[in-house]
């Protein structure tokens, strides 16, 4: 086998599964983009209503968002896997 003809099937061999990881990873992001959001836009709201607890709903607001966050790096994995 030349290197030439290598390099010929390479570029004739056609993969019916390329990029279906990306397209899995970015609809597996949707969700916990709007859920961060969420998250992201109460823990102003309470902020906003009582400036006394600010501290207590900021520390709830990022455990919040790391268990959201989890959810996008699964889908990242998973578009790997699959």
């Amino acid at each position: 086998m030349s290197l030439a003809y290598l390099a010929q099937e390479a570029a004739t061999t056609e993969s019916t599964f390329t990029g279906f990881g990306a397209i899995g990873y970015g609809l597996a992001a949707i969700g916990p983009g709007i859920g961060v959001g969420i998250v992201v836009g109460k823990a102003i709201e309470g902020i906003a209503r009582q400036p006394e607890l600010s501290g207590q709903i900021r520390t709830n607001m990022f455990l919040g968002i790391a268990f959201t966050e989890a959810l996008a790096l699964i889908g990242l994995v998973a578009g790997f896997i699959f």
